[in-house]
């Protein structure tokens, strides 16, 4: 078996472009035989070829696993480089996806520039997406399960070994008697995957045979379905996203046909780095669209808030609860905030020539903007800036003593204009949605 999948590779190599490549190594087998075959390629190694392991911490043994990977690549004289994340267990998602969300942000945030990052998916992981996709009541979209190629952070994410079974990557690692990761998680049926794969899988299998196949092959009649309906619903997106707020048109979208709209709204998410909505959560958002002026409905799902808003939706991850009563010292120097925003200085290392009070807002706020000639309740400028209101409430409020100088980077006073003349800076605020 190892002839034929280096040939095989060989093969998919030899037809991509000559991008570096790097492996997503989890030390599992089906990395192991991606990792142990392509190193056995001078073509691949010509490309640069190395491997990134994830550490996802949750696992007593998951900082020997590393280890383990790296000693691996180091008997095949391949770099390997340990990508430590903190999984966000609040994100609501479930463990499988907060684990994949974690993951993909530590390796998209490491690949370089053009480079392409190998997956070791095979047929029969493709099979439980499509079946997983299913059961979620996904469109023609996720009913395709996992395209082989697709963008990924500055480069491309590639799945060489879609066409391979699980078994014949098994045989491989074998018959080279590779070191494999035995990771328990993989046998817990309580997670869906491993429940659909130990469980169902089989009697499916059992009592259709060519289930695997027919499966697979209904998948790429979606891909196709989904490329075609792709080509009339992508020229709308920039159409209908406000380039100002990044909020989609409401009036736009519900004109769209049904199956145009889905695919829309869950590209204009993703492009948000948020989870697409479900089929319930999906046709509430359009009941929604529909409420009486004056109303601001809010649809929330795992990891989304969707507000709807002045004619438009609006997508943001859910705002940590903030205490009325959060207040503190700020000399200039970069200060994490409550819902994990970041007021800082416009220059680096410049510090303010005393310390500011900062804190959110409490109700009644005024300031009175440089160059104008009133007083001005917060609220009131909030109003007319076209600010949604559930993301007034992450402004930082700037106090030199009592007074109200700047409302983060957005409105400042005569006397802030001066203070941070004296600094040579201004204020920055990175908001968080």
């Amino acid at each position: 078996m190892s002839i034929p999948l280096q040939q095989h590779l060989l093969a998919k190599l030899t037809s991509a472009p000559p991008a570096p490549l790097c492996i997503a190594f989890s030390g599992g087998p089906d990395s192991t035989a991606l990792l142990h075959a392509l190193a056995s390629l001078p073509l691949a190694r010509q490309r640069g070829l190395r491997a990134v392991h994830v550490d996802h911490g949750l696992h007593v043994q998951s900082t020997g696993w590393a280890e383990c990977c790296q000693r691996f690549c180091a008997s095949l004289q391949l770099h390997c480089e340990v990508l430590r994340v903190q999984v966000d267990l609040q994100r609501g998602t479930g463990l499988e996806a907060a684990a994949r969300h974690a993951r993909h942000a530590a390796l998209e945030a490491q690949l370089q520039p053009d480079e392409w990052l190998l997956l070791g998916h095979h047929r029969d992981d493709q099979a439980e997406t499509v079946l997983l996709k299913l059961l979620r009541g996904a469109g023609p979209e996720g009913l395709g399960g996992m395209r082989t190629i697709r963008p990924f952070g500055c480069g491309q994410l590639w799945r060489p070994l879609l066409s391979l079974a699980r078994a014949q990557l098994r045989t491989y690692v074998e018959a080279h008697r590779l070191p494999c990761i035995d990771d328990p998680s993989n046998t817990d049926t309580r997670l869906a995957r491993n429940h659909l794969r130990h469980e169902i899988l089989p009697r499916l299998t059992e009592h259709w045979p060519q289930a695997m196949d027919s499966i697979l092959h209904s998948a790429a009649l979606c891909h196709d379905a989904a490329d075609a309906l792709r080509m009339q619903w992508l020229p709308a997106v920039q159409t209908l996203r406000d380039p100002l707020t990044g909020g989609l048109q409401v009036a736009g979208w519900l004109a769209l046909a049904p199956a145009l709209r889905g695919p829309l709204l869950d590209h204009w998410l993703h492009a948000q780095g948020l989870p697409a909505p479900t089929i319930a959560q999906r046709r509430q958002i359009e009941r929604q669209c529909g409420a009486r002026p004056g109303q601001q409905p809010c649809i929330r799902w795992p990891g989304v808030e969707l507000h709807i808003w002045k004619g438009q939706l609006w997508a943001s991850p859910p705002r940590s609860t903030t205490a009325g009563l959060w207040e503190t010292s700020w000399c200039g120097q970069p200060l994490r905030l409550p819902d994990g925003g970041v007021l800082s200085l416009s220059t680096a290392d410049a510090r303010l020539p005393r310390p500011l009070s900062v804190r959110l807002r409490r109700g009644g706020e005024r300031i009175r903007p440089a160059g104008d000639r009133h007083t001005r309740e917060l609220r009131d400028l909030f109003q007319q800036a076209m600010i949604p209101p559930w993301r007034r409430s992450a402004f930082p409020l700037l106090f030199d003593g009592d007074t109200l100088i700047a409302v983060a980077d957005r409105w400042i006073s005569d006397a802030g204009v001066a203070l941070f003349r004296v600094a040579g800076t201004q204020p920055r605020w990175t908001h968080c949605g």
